[in-house]
């Protein structure tokens, strides 16, 4: 896997370009909001989904499995943002609890296993009242049952990408027990894609009680 992301970052670079996603713009409102300040960051790529959280005031933590995207945020955030280097499989990576979690357009690449570790792991590491907010892919993108299927809503694109399709269902089996507050459906304007100029994302909010 390390392997893949590394090779896929250096043919790539900064391919998604450095403006932030739209539901990271609305969680970062919401964050906001909610006053929110410690935020964690899963997938943290090459960082052009944590600039709109600093820029609200809050202090971002990062987990990145490529060396290369790390090595690319450094150029935009210096010493400012802390990135460990390491997969979500090894979560957690300090003792800390966040206010905050965001996790884009990553938990629907793990298997059932894996991505069931990473829900809990996230929710182990926020504090009570914290939120965390996943964008994951959905069953109605246009790109759903391309490739081979490896098991249900779970296929491996011509690429190689190994991707699960959530749905309404499914969503509330994997998160219902974290604090599930609500999860809506929306377009992500998605560059390079061969169906459509936009794909069908689930934005997920838990809440943790306090």
């Amino acid at each position: 896997m390390t392997e893949f992301w590394e090779s896929s970052f250096r043919d790539k670079q900064t391919m998604w370009g450095f403006d932030p996603a739209d539901s990271a713009i609305s969680t970062a409102k919401l964050f906001q909001k909610n006053e929110l300040k410690e935020i964690l960051i899963p997938g943290f790529g090459y960082g052009r989904n944590a600039k709109v959280f600093i820029d609200t005031g809050c202090s971002v933590t990062g987990i990145e499995i490529s060396k290369t995207a790390i090595d690319l945020s450094k150029k935009q955030f210096g010493d400012a943002v802390k990135v460990y280097h390491g997969g979500v499989d090894d979560m957690p990576f300090d003792k800390k609890r966040y206010d905050g979690i965001f996790c884009y357009a990553l938990i629907h690449l793990l298997d059932e296993k894996e991505r069931a570790k990473l829900i809990e792991d996230c929710y182990g590491q926020l504090r009570p009242g914290g939120h965390m907010v996943f964008v994951a892919i959905s069953k109605n993108t246009p790109t759903y049952g391309d490739g081979t299927e490896l098991s249900k809503d779970r296929f491996e694109t011509k690429h190689g990408v190994k991707l699960f399709f959530y749905d309404a269902d499914s969503v509330t089996k994997e998160f219902g027990n974290y604090g599930l507050i609500e999860f809506e459906e929306l377009n992500e304007p998605a560059k390079n894609t061969e169906k459509s100029a936009s794909q069908k994302f689930w934005q997920i909010r838990c809440k943790k009680k306090a």
